[in-house]
């Protein structure tokens, strides 16, 4: 069983210059992001590698036309997600030093102090 496909490399090609534009695009944007917009760096700067990654795999790795594969690594993503946030939900409850980080300390300018100190004399 043969298959006789012709495949226009004229199209193909410029489809491939097209994804690589949008890449570089893509990170040029990732450099400005923090700089116009301060407030949730991190969730456009996941969204923005999470596009990035999505066009590598369906365009150079040749993924575009398998929906196995493409619904294996949905199903796979949201299974990671869902795990990372049961493991950060359990971990934020059950913080137990609160005072002593600087970050969720109560008091302004509460340090955390060592556990080891030095003795000059001895």
């Amino acid at each position: 069983m043969g298959t006789n496909t012709t495949v226009n490399y004229e199209v193909e090609r410029k489809r491939y210059y097209k994804v690589l534009v949008e890449l570089l695009l893509l990170t040029t944007l990732t450099f400005v992001q923090p700089y116009i917009f301060h407030a949730g760096t991190f969730t456009a700067q996941m969204l923005i590698a999470v596009v990035k990654a999505w066009l590598i795999l369906m365009y150079y790795m040749h993924l575009k036309g398998e929906k196995l594969i493409g619904s294996m690594t949905m199903f796979s993503m949201a299974l990671v997600l869902v795990f990372f946030i049961i493991v950060i939900a359990v971990d934020v409850t059950n913080f137990q030093f609160t005072d002593e980080s600087y970050i969720t300390s109560t008091t302004p300018g509460a340090e955390v102090t060592s556990a080891h100190t030095t003795h000059g004399g001895e």
